[in-house]
């Protein structure tokens, strides 16, 4: 608001009006523009969000099915995981009983060595 400061405003002219108003009706028009621009650019923002909404639906659906397939397989492999302890434990049985019947041999081999050693020394061989 104009301060009047005690003065009464002049009154305008018909041509300080038509200039007023026309540089009201430039302002509007170019404001009707930018509007007009932040809209279209608005329109291809939501055309694209449109399209990478679509995309992520789709990947979300192959995310979808290949998390349902690996649901499927986890019994048979957990199936596979019980079979492959059972082996383990077969062959570690069997480690062991080849360690056991070893033994002996083991203890008398090196007896055998402990004596022929001693002959060398004795012997001087």
């Amino acid at each position: 608001m104009a301060d009047t400061s005690g003065r009464t405003p002049r009154p305008r002219t018909g041509r300080e009006r038509i200039k007023t108003l026309t540089q009201a009706a430039l302002n509007a028009d170019v404001t009707v523009e930018q509007v007009d621009a932040v809209l279209g650019d608005l329109g291809d923002a939501l055309s694209d969000l449109g399209n990478s909404t679509v995309a992520l639906d789709a990947t979300l659906a192959r995310f979808n099915e290949t998390i349902t397939r690996i649901d499927e397989l986890a019994p048979r492999l957990i199936g596979v995981v019980e079979r492959l302890e059972a082996i383990v434990d077969r062959v570690e049985r069997i480690v062991g009983l080849g360690e056991s019947v070893m033994a002996p041999w083991a203890a008398t081999e090196n007896a055998v060595r402990g004596a022929v050693n001693a002959v060398r020394k004795s012997t001087g061989l």
